[in-house]
């Protein structure tokens, strides 16, 4: 049987590879069919560590930056993280452009906007400082500066063909894996979905992971954007994609979260856990972008599109009854990650395993304050129809573990509501 490999898009294919046989006097003689598993994994580079958003300057000027652009948020000046950043660009002889006219979940309209100021203002290297939603703005604007045309030609895989502007991403939350992935995900404002933009072109060059920016996050942030990268980890590793680098990097994340995401929001000073949340955020980030997603990620993109919601938190809604409609074909992928977030199963089934895992992922949002569904968010049953087609035409659908159609995704949903 061919073996996965995965393309350059991070996507998975097959292929059957010669090898030689010997004869018993040790000779080559003719191929026979053997199989081998090729992986591309991709990655930027990587800074991490307490105060390491002081190498951002140096790193802008690595990528030949004169004239940074800058990406960030009201909150991120508000916290005094951009003038910081800003003191660091100027150190390393650096006069930068800001721009901050962008809201959570970024519009294609603000992209849009971005583009113009960026080409307004000569800038080279873009630098984004902020959240998923900040970081995803930036590669946006990188795109569509390069490429031309507007951000939703480029919905899809490998849909970027020129080269981008240099970037660097300096996350401020534990979550979204936006800094070292090759995605970025827009709001579509006509459709009222969330488009998603997946291609190598679309990796940062340098991701710079510096925990200090997770202590200025508001609760309810920290809590949505940690529940985004225990979905990270979990759907990575029983994704159809994923591999040993892969796995590594999803279990250990999982672990991690587990153990430190309640931490974070109880012992807000504590360096310790705060460390701990942004290496699960990088390494869940490593994990998917490489592995890619699933279903949870497929159906909550179309429901913050048409609500425009904390995506975190509809993942935390949705992760506990994706677990059990993927673990009903594959349940064996589901033991090491119900290990990974602490439970003992020495001698469970698999089935139970993966169910202890689910129960585990709702107790966790409900202790974060999510709600208990779908419909408190706003989800009406008129909706679902709509939300299950829309959610077949998400890239992440396609490498979720068990195959899935519209009343499948419609079942789903309802089970969420």
């Amino acid at each position: 049987m061919p073996a996965a490999v995965r393309t350059p898009s991070g996507a998975t294919t097959t292929t059957a590879i010669p090898a030689r046989s010997a004869s018993p006097d040790g000779v080559a003689v003719h191929p026979t069919p053997a199989v081998a598993t090729f992986t591309k994994y991709l990655v930027p580079e990587v800074v991490f560590g307490w105060g390491s958003l002081s190498e951002a300057g140096w790193a802008a000027r690595r990528l030949g930056a004169q004239r940074p652009f800058v990406v960030t948020d009201a909150g991120l000046v508000q916290a005094g993280w951009w003038a910081e950043l800003a003191g660091h660009l100027a150190e390393a002889g650096l006069r930068a452009t800001v721009w901050q006219e962008l809201t959570p979940n970024p519009k294609d309209h603000e992209v849009a906007a971005g583009v113009q100021r960026y080409l307004d203002s000569g800038c080279d290297v873009i630098v984004g400082l902020g959240g998923g939603s900040v970081i995803d703005a930036a590669k946006a604007i990188a795109v569509v500066a390069s490429n031309g045309g507007q951000i939703l030609d480029y919905e899809g895989v490998d849909k970027v063909t020129a080269a981008i502007p240099p970037t660097v991403m300096c996350p401020s939350t534990a979550g979204t894996g936006a800094d070292v992935s090759q995605f970025a995900v827009i709001t579509d404002t006509t459709r009222r979905l969330k488009a998603t933009l997946i291609g190598r072109a679309l990796v940062p060059d340098i991701s710079i992971t510096d925990p200090r920016l997770l202590t200025t996050m508001p609760d309810d942030l920290a809590a949505a954007t940690g529940l985004d990268a225990l979905t990270h980890g979990i759907e990575a590793f029983v994704s159809r994609a994923s591999g040993p680098l892969t796995d590594v990097h999803a279990l250990h994340a999982i672990e991690l979260i587990c153990s430190s995401l309640r931490g974070t929001l109880d012992r807000p000073e504590d360096p310790a856990a705060h460390t701990a949340m942004a290496q699960a955020s990088l390494e869940a980030g490593l994990a998917f972008t490489n592995a890619i997603l699933g279903a949870t990620h497929a159906m909550s993109h179309q429901v913050g599109g048409l609500l425009d919601l904390p995506h975190g938190v509809v993942n935390g809604v949705l992760l506990p009854h994706v677990i059990r409609f993927n673990a009903r074909s594959a349940p064996d992928r589901f033991v090491p990650i119900a290990r990974a977030m602490g439970i003992d199963v020495t001698g469970l089934p698999a089935d139970v395993a993966a169910e202890e895992a689910a129960e585990a992922v709702g107790r966790l949002a409900a202790d974060l304050g999510c709600p208990r569904g779908l419909a408190e968010l706003g989800v009406r049953e008129t909706d679902i129809e709509t939300l299950a087609v829309t959610t077949l035409g998400d890239a992440c659908l396609s490498t979720n573990p068990r195959d899935a159609d519209s009343t499948d995704i419609a079942a789903l949903f309802r089970a969420a509501l």
